[in-house]
């Protein structure tokens, strides 16, 4: 094929990691490749640029955008500037070089790395192995960085990315923590609050009934759009929680609470509070260490919740229409009634973030289970069920789900490594090209139906009332036969109950159906 018939996609990337260095940016690597283009007169059809972006997966989007341009047909030959720009994930670089750019007739180049697809010679034949070195860079870079971090930790050094409230970066040294002066007045209000036995909630209120920022409000955050006119924010308990608990306000930087699974993965965990690299007195205190201490004693304890005195049929199942907060029941003993209240609004009522949504519960109940029974009977018929209904397994365990899923992910982690190895195995020779196609296409597959899996259970933990179609028949048979209905049932028929300001009820059925 002569070179004009080439249409060229030009792949440029630059991580993170390798941001200090000139050979690899992005101008750098740019203007390589349109010499290379210029020098064979290739014609170059589009440019994809991923900036800051590792190359141990590709989950990139220009990346995915130049897969899709390959897919159309629009271009049939990528050139990078080497092997690595392309990816560092051995298997994955691979499996892009030697099947899916012959696979779709695409000419791949890698300049430094001497690499041309269309081209027999030595350099492609060991191209293999350069993908290895590109892996086992990126996972040294990993370690390094990680080395390095762990290094700065246990010297002092705060290597976090945004400062705690009441401190900010020294401009001469962004690892060091000087104070906020305008905040740390802020922090101290709060301690000597606590000092005074008051609870989270009760500073929350009084911080926002005085007007004083939030956190979020000096990042520019907004949590509710309710909360829009009050440019101060509201103050909730947890974050005045993790003031009065943050130990960093005595001088102390305590670091290292989560850790990454691994260098190919962005998720992270949390680490066990003996592993926390914490260093004393390494910056200016805003906080002594006798009050931080004593007012540790002093804070709420974590203590299981009374069982409640009454039960009532709906409870759980209330949601306010206007806020989309739960609504709670309440009994009064002066009237000898119930009645149903705004969460949000119950606290937080001085700031109009809501209003009441007062109902006499028993008036309620009656009218939502009389709009129940007539949805019920009017979706009676199998025909009418059949179509409302999706089939779907109900399951009403939720810890029983994230534990599958938990499971299924540690497996295809496990799979994952397998693969890794029968790669390694293929290119020592322990096994050959055949094997390694055979035992990697049945271990893809399994991780494909794990993921699939994974999926579908997620979705469950998103809906999770959702019952066959045979036992919504059941039930309903069962709800229209009696004059009590059971809290069993009303939980499998309904999700969610919303109730607005204007009386409105909109309820929620499991079977797809809104009254």
């Amino acid at each position: 094929m002569e070179n004009s018939n080439y249409k060229v996609g030009l792949y440029i990337r630059l991580s993170r990691d390798d941001g200090n260095i000139e050979s690899d940016s992005i101008v750098s690597q740019r203007s390589l490749l349109k010499q290379y283009v210029k020098e064979n007169n290739y014609i170059v059809v589009d440019e994809y640029v991923d900036d800051g972006f590792s190359g141990t997966n590709f989950d990139r989007p220009s990346f995915k955008r130049m897969m899709k341009d390959i897919e159309l047909g629009k271009i049939n030959m990528v050139i990078t500037k080497d092997m690595s720009r392309l990816g560092r994930d051995y298997i994955g670089t691979g499996e892009l070089i030697e099947k899916y750019f012959p696979k779709n007739q695409i000419r791949y180049i890698a300049i430094d790395d001497g690499i041309d697809t269309f081209i027999d010679n030595a350099s492609n034949d060991i191209a293999p192995f350069k993908a290895i070195m590109n892996d086992m860079y990126a996972k040294d870079i990993s370690k390094k960085i990680k080395s390095s971090l762990h290094s700065r930790m246990k010297d002092g050094l705060y290597v976090s990315g945004r400062c705690p409230f009441g401190y900010r970066k020294n401009p001469i040294n962004k690892n060091h923590l000087v104070i906020n002066e305008e905040q740390a007045v802020v922090v101290k209000l709060i301690f000597d609050l606590a000092l005074k036995g008051n609870t989270y909630h009760y500073i929350a209120q009084y911080l926002t009934e005085k007007k004083i920022k939030t956190p979020a409000s000096y990042y520019h955050y907004v949590w509710n759009k309710k909360c829009l006119s009050q440019e101060h924010g509201v103050w909730v308990d947890t974050t005045v929680k993790a003031i009065l608990t943050n130990r960093i306000y005595t001088g102390d930087v305590v670091q290292g609470k989560t850790k990454k699974i691994n260098y190919k993965l962005k998720k992270f965990v949390k680490n066990n509070p003996n592993d926390y690299m914490i260093v004393e007195n390494t910056h200016e205190a805003i906080i002594d260490k006798d009050t931080f201490e004593l007012v540790q004693t002093l804070l709420p304890k974590n203590v299981k919740r009374p069982e409640k005195k009454r039960f009532y049929l709906l409870d759980g199942l209330l949601y306010c229409g206007d806020c989309k907060h739960r609504i709670s029941i309440r009994y009064q003993n002066k009237t000898g009634r119930s009645y149903t209240t705004c969460n949000y609004y119950r606290t937080y009522s001085k700031y109009q973030v809501c209003t009441a949504h007062i109902n006499n519960y028993e008036r309620l109940e009656k009218v939502i289970l009389d709009n129940i029974r007539d949805v019920c009977k009017k979706n009676l018929d199998i025909n009418i069920v059949k179509n409302k209904i999706h089939n779907t397994e109900f399951e009403d365990n939720m810890l029983k789900l994230k534990h599958q899923i938990e499971c299924l992910e540690h497996k295809n982690n496990q799979l994952i490594t397998n693969l890794d190895k029968i790669y390694m195995d293929m290119l020592n020779s322990v096994i050959d090209e055949e094997q390694y196609v055979r035992i990697s296409e049945i271990i893809k597959k399994e991780i494909k139906n794990n993921k699939l899996t994974i999926e579908e259970l997620k979705t469950e933990l998103i809906e999770p009332n959702k019952i066959d179609k045979n036992g919504i028949e059941n039930y309903m048979n069962e709800f229209l036969s009696m004059n009590d209905p059971t809290r069993e049932l009303i939980i499998h028929l309904v999700e969610k109950i919303y109730i607005y300001q204007n009386k409105q009820i909109d309820i929620i059925l499991t079977f797809k159906n809104t009254i």
